[in-house]
C-alpha cells in the first residue's frame, strides 16, 4: 500500500462506453425520470386534495410515493449528468453520502413495505377495530419509526465506510455509489464493513419479511373464510398491488447484493440496479392507481374541477 496513491475521486463506469448509445440512453433515462416525478407527484397530490383518501392506507401510499421521488432524484440527475458531459468523475465523500442517503430509501421502502402490510391485515382481519388499531397518531409514529431506524441504519454503514481507505482501482462498476461496489476499490480491510451488512441487514430484513409473510398468512386464511366469491376476490384484490411491488423490489435487491461479483457479471449488476433504482420508483405508482377506483375516481374529480369552466 505503501507505492500507493490514496484516491480522493472515483470514476462511475456509467451504463455504457459506447459513445453512439449516449444521446439514446440520456433521452430514454430522462424521460422515465419526467413521468417518474409526474406520477409520483401526481399520486402525493391526489391523495392530499382528495378528502375521501385521508385513510391509513393511502397515507403510507403517499410516504412510498415521496421515498420513490427521493430514490429516482439520488440518481437520475447524477446519471443524466454523467451521458451528457461523458465526466463521471465523483469525489470519495461525496460517493459515501450517495451510499448515505441509498440505503436510507432503500430501508425506508423496505420497513414501509411492512408496514403497509400490517395496514392490509388490520383492515381485512380485524376490520371492526381498524380505524382504532390504525389511528392517525399511530400512523404518524410508525412512519416516523421507519425513517428514524432508516437513516440509523445507514448512518452505521456511512460511519464505517468513512473509515476506509481507497487507493486500488479507482473505478466504481456502476452508474451509481453503492455500497458493494465502493468496498471493492477499498484497499483497507473491509471485514467489519462485510460482517454490519451481513448482521444488520440479515437482522432488520428479518423483521421486515416475517411481519410481512405472517400478515399475509392471516389475510389468506380469512379470505378463504369468506363464502362469496365475488366478496373474495374483491378483498383479496386490496392486496394484489402490494404483493405486486413486494416481490418486484425485493426480487432485485436480493439479485443485486447476491449476485456474484465477478467481472463478467458487471453488466447484470447493472441492469438490475436500474431495475429497483431508476424503472421501480416509475412502476410503483402505476401498479397502484391503474386498479384502483378510488384512485380513478378522485383523479376525475379534481380533472373536472380544474377544467370545467363556470
Amino acid at each position: 500500500m505503501g507505492n500507493q496513491s490514496i484516491l480522493n475521486e472515483v470514476f462511475l463506469s456509467g451504463l455504457s462506453d459506447l459513445s453512439v448509445l449516449q444521446l439514446p440512453l440520456f433521452l430514454f433515462f430522462l424521460l422515465i425520470y419526467l413521468l417518474t416525478l409526474v406520477w409520483n407527484l401526481l399520486i402525493i397530490s391526489l391523495i392530499a386534495a382528495d378528502s375521501h383518501l385521508h385513510v391509513p392506507m393511502y397515507f403510507f401510499l403517499g410516504n412510498l410515493a415521496g421515498i420513490d421521488l427521493c430514490y429516482s432524484s439520488l440518481t437520475v440527475p447524477r446519471m443524466l449528468f454523467d451521458l451528457h458531459t461523458k465526466t463521471r468523475k465523483i469525489s470519495i465523500q461525496a460517493c459515501i453520502t450517495q451510499v448515505f442517503f441509498c440505503i436510507s430509501f432503500m430501508g425506508c421502502e423496505v420497513f414501509l413495505l411492512t408496514v403497509m402490510s400490517y395496514d392490509r391485515y388490520t383492515a381485512i382481519c380485524q376490520p371492526l377495530h381498524y380505524m382504532q388499531v390504525m389511528s392517525w397518531k399511530v400512523c404518524v409514529r410508525l412512519v416516523s419509526i421507519v425513517w428514524c431506524l432508516s437513516y440509523t441504519h445507514s448512518l452505521v454503514h456511512t460511519l464505517y465506510a468513512f473509515k476506509l481507505t481507497f487507493c486500488g482501482s479507482d473505478i466504481i462498476e456502476s452508474f451509481f455509489c453503492d455500497l458493494p461496489q465502493l468496498l471493492q476499490i477499498s484497499c483497507s480491510g473491509i471485514y467489519i464493513n462485510i460482517l454490519l451488512i451481513f448482521l444488520l441487514s440479515g437482522f432488520l430484513g428479518v423483521w421486515s419479511i416475517m411481519p410481512t409473510f405472517l400478515s399475509y398468512v392471516y389475510i389468506i386464511q380469512t379470505v378463504l373464510k369468506i363464502q362469496a366469491k365475488g366478496a373474495r376476490s374483491k378483498v383479496f384484490s386490496t392486496c394484489t398491488s402490494h404483493l405486486t411491488v413486494i416481490f418486484t423490489y425485493y426480487g432485485s435487491i436480493m439479485l443485486n447484493y447476491f449476485w456474484p461479483s465477478s467481472s463478467h457479471h458487471f453488466f447484470g449488476n447493472k441492469v438490475v440496479s436500474v431495475f429497483y433504482m431508476v424503472i421501480l420508483p416509475l412502476l410503483n405508482p402505476l401498479i397502484y392507481s391503474m386498479r384502483n377506483q378510488d384512485f380513478r375516481t378522485a383523479f376525475q374529480s379534481i380533472f373536472r374541477k380544474t377544467f370545467t369552466w363556470k
